[in-house]
C-alpha cells in the first residue's frame, strides 16, 4: 500500500504545487474562489474543511488518490 502522500495538516498551496491534478479536489470542496484567495498559501486544509464545514479526512482520501 502506499504512504499517504497528503494530510490535513498541509497547507492548500503547498497541495496544488505538489500534484497539480489536486486543483479538482480543491475546486471540489473549496469552489473556484480558493484559487485567488491569499490564504490559500497559509491555510491548511483542516483550516478550509473547517470553513467550509467539510471533514478534513474526506478530501484527504480524495488527494492521496490521485495518480
Amino acid at each position: 500500500m502506499a504512504e499517504k502522500r497528503f494530510n490535513k495538516d498541509m497547507v492548500i498551496g503547498d497541495v496544488l504545487k505538489a500534484n497539480p491534478g489536486a486543483i479538482e479536489v480543491i475546486q471540489k470542496y473549496f469552489g473556484q474562489g480558493c484559487f485567488t484567495c491569499p490564504g490559500m498559501n497559509m491555510e491548511s486544509i483542516s483550516f478550509g474543511a473547517l470553513m467550509h464545514n467539510i471533514d478534513p479526512e474526506v478530501i484527504v482520501k480524495e488527494l492521496n488518490a490521485l495518480e
